[in-house]
C-alpha cells in the first residue's frame, strides 16, 4: 500500500516537472513580495532573489533527472551499435 502511494509522488515526465517548477515559482515569488514588504529597500531585493534563485536549482534538477531515463537508453543503442560495427584501425 505505502509503494502505491509512493508512486502517485514519482516525477516521470518532463510536462510534470513543469509543472512542478510552475507551483515553486509562484510560490517563490509570492514569499518574495513578502520579503520586500517586511525588508525594505536592498535586502528585501536579496531576499526575493534568493527565493527565485532556489526555484532555479530544484527546476534544474528535476528536469536533469527526468531526461537521465532517456539517456540510459540512447547510451545502450549506442553501445549496442559500437558492437555490432566495430571500428577499423
Amino acid at each position: 500500500m505505502l509503494a502505491r502511494l509512493a508512486r502517485l509522488f514519482t516525477i516521470r515526465t518532463r510536462f510534470e516537472a513543469f509543472a512542478i517548477i510552475y507551483a515553486l515559482a509562484v510560490g517563490a515569488v509570492t514569499r518574495g513580495y513578502q520579503y520586500m514588504d517586511q525588508y525594505p529597500g536592498p535586502i528585501g531585493w536579496l531576499f526575493f532573489a534568493c527565493c527565485t534563485g532556489a526555484v532555479f536549482m530544484a527546476g534544474a534538477k528535476l528536469l536533469d533527472s527526468t531526461q537521465k531515463k532517456r539517456r540510459e537508453g540512447e547510451e545502450r543503442r549506442a553501445s549496442n551499435d559500437r558492437r555490432a560495427y566495430p571500428r577499423e584501425i
